[in-house]
């Protein structure tokens, strides 16, 4: 599913957002990737998303090597991939319902379509009572959970979250993790970037360890 070959990323200042990177994850498998602040987690998930790209080296995702994507096709691979942010992302002038519908409504998903699956995705997180709730009224956690429903609502295959438990208790992270861990049960494969050892420590998946942009460490 996802594949670094000898991956570098060196900014114009310098700056070395990885180095040399060589890894594989499975299609259907959930990995952790993690590691200090400044590692490289994120660069490594905007690599895979074509926000960015390698300075040497190739990255494939789903057997594309993504080097050879030009502009025009990079939406239709973001279409296959599901994002979670960290700070949520959610437009807070649009109800719960119309953020989760977004990227169908982008896609050009027929309405009825859009309906159906906005709403099996809020039961999947636990929030279809909250369809017609604005983001303000809910709590760090339910925001969270609506921006999971948002990201896998038009199933991707890979799904990848930037620290989406960084700003939540202990209880609620665990909640969130749970979460990932069901769509991983029904095939969807799943990166998630995360400083947070001691709640990875209680979850039997694979964790890739970054330092200075290095990969250290590959096991569970």
């Amino acid at each position: 599913m996802i594949r670094f070959d000898q991956v570098s990323k060196r900014y114009p200042n310098g700056h070395q957002g990885l180095d040399r990177l060589d890894f594989h994850i499975r299609a259907g498998e959930m990995v952790f990737i993690t590691g200090h602040s400044g590692a490289g987690k994120s660069t490594l998930l905007k690599l895979i998303m074509c926000m960015e790209r390698p300075t040497s080296g190739a990255v494939h995702v789903g057997g594309q090597n993504l080097q050879d994507l030009g502009s025009d096709d990079i939406p239709y691979l973001r279409r296959q991939v599901g994002v979670v942010f960290q700070n949520h992302q959610l437009l807070f002038d649009r109800t719960v319902f119309d953020n989760v519908a977004l990227p169908l409504i982008i896609n050009g998903t027929p309405a009825d379509e859009v309906g159906r699956r906005v709403r099996a995705a809020l039961d999947k997180v636990g929030l279809l009572s909250k369809e017609g709730s604005y983001p303000i009224a809910l709590s760090g956690g339910e925001q969270q959970r609506v921006g999971i429903a948002r990201a896998v609502v038009h199933k991707p295959a890979l799904l990848l979250a930037d620290e989406p438990t960084g700003n939540l208790d202990p209880a609620l992270s665990a909640e969130i993790m749970g979460l990932f861990e069901d769509f991983n049960r029904v095939g969807v494969t799943v990166l998630i970037a995360s400083h947070d050892l001691p709640l990875i420590a209680k979850l039997d998946h694979r964790m890739l360890t970054l330092d200075q942009g290095r990969l250290i460490t590959d096991g569970e």
